[in-house]
């Protein structure tokens, strides 16, 4: 990419990250259009080319951005005293719940990031998906689960948390009364439950 984006005013970026975000998020790579996202940015399609190239190389742009912005709100937003299985999840929800004020699509993005199925867009982020999934799964190996019942398995309950968490995302998106404050909450209810259900 041109390293001039980062010279535009930070409303302009965000504009043009965004619909990026929610164009890529919504479609996947392959149906995003970059007549879309230069339409919701409110900029030239000349724009898009003169700094990413191609789009390809705008997705790309947009998935390392992502992770750098979601692992920087970590380093503050996730304390490395804390071992509680449920609590180091609720840190993580709470730090992506503020990235999402600032661009709502993050999440819905990764998440289709994760499932994205054209080669040349998997390959592009892979090693810094990887990466990413890496620094996650060492964050959320420091969970203690010595509290967990006998016959509760952490490993599923992590599944669970990962499945709701994802599900309240994408229904909220789809009856379009996505709010990250609202997202957060009712993560953090279910997570309370499942801890009360898995804790002795």
């Amino acid at each position: 990419m041109n390293e001039k984006f980062f010279d535009l005013k930070k409303e302009k970026q965000d504009r043009i990250i965004n619909a990026a975000l929610k164009a890529f998020a919504l479609g996947g790579y392959m149906h995003a259009s970059t007549d879309d996202i230069v339409k919701m940015a409110g900029i030239s399609k000349g724009l898009i080319f003169h700094y990413f190239d191609t789009k390809l190389g705008l997705y790309q742009f947009v998935y390392d951005y992502s992770t750098r912005v979601i692992l920087l709100e970590m380093t503050t937003g996730i304390s490395k005293d804390v071992t509680d299985f449920f609590t180091i999840r609720e840190q993580i929800e709470k730090t992506i719940s503020l990235c999402m004020q600032q661009y709502p699509y993050i999440q819905l993005f990764m998440y289709r990031a994760e499932v994205e199925n054209v080669p040349e867009a998997a390959s592009a982020i892979l090693q810094t998906r990887q990466s990413y999934e890496r620094i996650m799964d060492g964050v959320l190996a420091r969970g203690d689960i010595t509290r967990f019942k006998d016959g509760a398995n952490y490993e599923l309950v992590s599944n669970v948390v990962d499945m709701t968490r994802r599900g309240i995302l994408e229904k909220m998106f789809q009856e379009g009364v996505f709010q990250p404050e609202v997202y957060l909450e009712e993560s953090l209810r279910y997570m309370d439950m499942m801890r009360k259900l898995s804790y002795n």
